[in-house]
């Protein structure tokens, strides 16, 4: 008994000293060093950040293959592509969904940029956008050095392509 009550005075003071390292990282913030990674992506291979050294990435976070509002933000790049590559930048779509899932989504929804598979969260922590369950929709534009130089949170899908495009505009001068 003297256990228990000692275990139930104990236990909520571990909990509150662990809280903080149990939360997701901070997001990164503009003007700092992109953290760097590595992840599998659709077509089975390793894909690092520190392979798009020399041009811009635009690394985004999101929810999960195949819903609605993912399969928009999606479409919108795809779209956009060519204008990506003029702007020699790199589109990189990353969500807890597994590699499978994104060979699933990549060939159902035409997509040829990479998606790459986070599904032990290493990767949505490093960047503050984990959501609990899924990633949160966040994207960061990183420069050819490897700095991030825009981040948006909370991203509403129709738009953000557009808005990335412009972006880049400003960001290049």
């Amino acid at each position: 008994m003297k256990l228990i009550r000692t275990f139930s005075m104990v236990a909520p003071l571990a909990i509150a000293l662990m809280a903080p390292a149990l939360r997701a990282a901070d997001i990164p913030a503009e003007g700092t060093q992109a953290p760097d990674f590595t992840l599998s992506s659709q077509e089975g291979k390793q894909v690092s950040l520190k392979d798009f050294r020399g041009q811009w990435v635009v690394l985004y976070f999101y929810p999960k293959d195949m819903t609605q509002g993912c399969t928009i933000e999606a479409h919108n790049f795809q779209a956009d592509q060519d204008k990506y590559t003029a702007k020699k930048a790199a589109i990189v779509g990353v969500s807890v969904d597994s590699v499978d899932s994104h060979v699933q989504f990549c060939t159902k929804e035409n997509l040829t940029f990479k998606l790459l598979a986070d599904p032990t969260h290493q990767v949505v922590e490093k960047y503050g956008s984990f959501g609990g369950v899924v990633a949160a929709r966040n994207t960061f534009i990183i420069d050819p050095k490897g700095v991030i130089r825009k981040v948006y949170t909370k991203v509403q899908p129709n738009p953000h392509s557009a808005e990335v495009l412009a972006a880049l505009d400003t960001l290049e001068k």
